[in-house]
């Protein structure tokens, strides 16, 4: 049977050749991800604070090169961030102010962690590149303690999304490899609700994610294919692109 775009695995490998990419490059989509990171980042660290206080363990689930690991260390927190990628994590040891952050090579379908031994999970950008999301939550909601975070960011499975997150990506950033994203693979906020209750944990907060508009960073983006450092992304009430959540697990 020929394999069709539709039904192609989404292209994880590429996270592995980045190296010091990961902090550097602004023609690469990567440097949009550094710009969704530095959005949610600060979010994220007010409602761990405001839950846990100045000292709380938070897992960074498919860590990547440590952008909101080494942002939430920096906060004063136990931070312990898993990935499947080796040089990935050395990119994010390497940056890590604080020389605090424990880098574990694993599986996030299998964590290597003992059950309720986290405050915090965090699932960013990740869920959107696996075959079963669902195993995800699952992990995720067996290592956090009850009255625990789950911190996730994903993809709505809309038309925007597609054009936006996809063929937009294609069309103006340069060095954009072959299946980034695929869109069967996008989650509907419903979707993600379901699997965190099916897991013992409730949705109490989704944000949409959108590029801040109007933008003269945008326009140069689309003229040149290169990421401008000044490039942002805002909060927004409409899910229909992307959104970030968090969930809370049942006491």
């Amino acid at each position: 049977m020929a394999i069709t775009r539709a039904s192609r695995p989404v292209n994880n490998a590429i996270y592995d050749e980045l190296d010091e990419r990961w902090y550097e490059a602004q023609d690469d989509p990567i440097a949009l991800l550094r710009a969704e990171s530095a959005c949610r980042t600060p979010w994220i660290a007010e409602q761990i604070q405001a839950r846990f206080g100045a000292r709380a363990s938070v897992l960074d689930i498919a860590c990547g090169a440590g952008f909101l690991s080494n942002a939430v260390a920096r906060e004063g927190h136990a931070v312990t961030g898993i990935d499947a990628s080796e040089r990935g994590l050395a990119v994010a040891a390497r940056h890590d102010s604080t020389h605090s952050v424990r880098y574990v090579l694993g599986d996030a379908l299998q964590l290597p962690f003992e059950g309720e031994s986290f405050d915090v999970a965090c699932a960013m950008d990740f869920l959107e590149h696996v075959e079963n999301p669902d195993a995800v939550v699952a992990e995720a909601a067996r290592v956090l303690v009850p009255g625990g975070l789950f911190f996730f960011h994903t993809f709505n499975r809309t038309f925007w999304a597609w054009l936006v997150v996809i063929k937009g990506v294609e069309w103006f950033v340069k060095n954009t490899p072959r299946d980034l994203h695929a869109f069967r693979l996008f989650l509907t906020p419903g979707e993600l609700r379901s699997m965190c209750a099916a897991h013992r944990m409730t949705v109490h907060e989704l944000r949409g994610l959108e590029p801040a508009f109007p933008s003269a960073a945008l326009v140069r983006l689309m003229l040149s294919g290169t990421v401008p450092k000044d490039f942002a992304f805002r909060f927004t009430k409409s899910t229909s692109t992307g959104y970030t959540g968090v969930a809370v697990k049942e006491r």
